[in-house]
């Protein structure tokens, strides 16, 4: 069953006396449980599509639904009820936690949002990510890039989401500890239930993690399927492109 579907999503931005689509009438639907790798290079709009699943940006046109209910018809406490189901882990680790805030703040913030109870809950999300509650007092530069990452994604863990858009969330770190979290992701994903869209301008981290692959150029969506089809049998020439620039995956096809 589909948790998230889009049909026709489309972001056009102005650009001087022009204006350019960012997001090209994309369509997709990601299953519930299921991880669906985008994959692409910089700049080919995979950010800007998944926060319009979001509604972190508005699209210009097109249609985005979540468990059925229309998102972009969804407003006041239909919209809020829909959001606290979707939430984001952000590519970078160092700006996206507030340096004012100590980290039981920023990991229940959400929380107190919603008007829920904090009581316990930061010590009980370090936990989740690998983290003690020791934590809980201290300042985000007291951390990691790869411990802050995982306070970022405590953060996004906080409302018990469905559905969370990593958007490159492990690009700004070095090898081993990116691969630390991309093994924390899939082991959330089991704890809590969760369904992704995984964001990535990387193919083998992207294969590693991912049921289906969905290849992004120039804001369109050249070529989806099952992992194993993508990178062993790809049909498009931009996929090619891509793996053939990835030696480890060139050598299996």
């Amino acid at each position: 069953m589909a948790l998230v579907e889009v049909e026709g999503l489309t972001k056009i931005f102005p650009a001087g006396d022009r204006s350019f689509a960012a997001v090209d009438a994309v369509d997709l639907s990601i299953a519930a449980g299921e991880t669906l790798g985008l994959v692409g290079e910089s700049g080919c709009g995979k950010t800007t599509l998944g926060r319009m699943l979001l509604r972190l940006i508005e699209p210009t046109s097109g249609c985005i639904r979540f468990e059925g209910a229309d998102l972009l018809a969804a407003s006041g406490g239909e919209l809020r009820r829909l959001r606290r189901n979707m939430q984001i882990i952000f590519q970078d680790p160092f700006g996206s936690l507030n340096p004012r805030m100590r980290v039981g703040e920023i990991i229940t913030e959400p929380l107190v949002i919603h008007g829920e109870s904090t009581a316990g809950r930061a010590a009980e999300l370090l936990r989740a990510v690998g983290l003690d509650e020791s934590a809980i007092p201290r300042y985000p530069h007291e951390f990691s890039g790869g411990q802050r990452q995982r306070i970022g994604i405590a953060r996004a863990l906080a409302l018990k989401p469905k559905f969370i858009v990593a958007d490159e969330p492990v690009s700004a770190l070095d090898v081993s500890v990116g691969a630390q979290i991309v093994n924390l992701l899939q082991r959330l994903q089991k704890d809590f239930q969760l369904t992704y869209l995984f964001i990535s301008h990387s193919m083998p981290v992207v294969r590693y993690l991912s049921d289906r692959i969905a290849v992004m150029k120039a804001g369109k969506i050249v070529e989806i399927g099952p992992t194993e089809q993508i990178t062993r049998a790809p049909q498009h020439p931009y996929t090619r492109t891509l793996l053939e620039a990835t030696p480890e995956l060139a050598a299996v096809r």
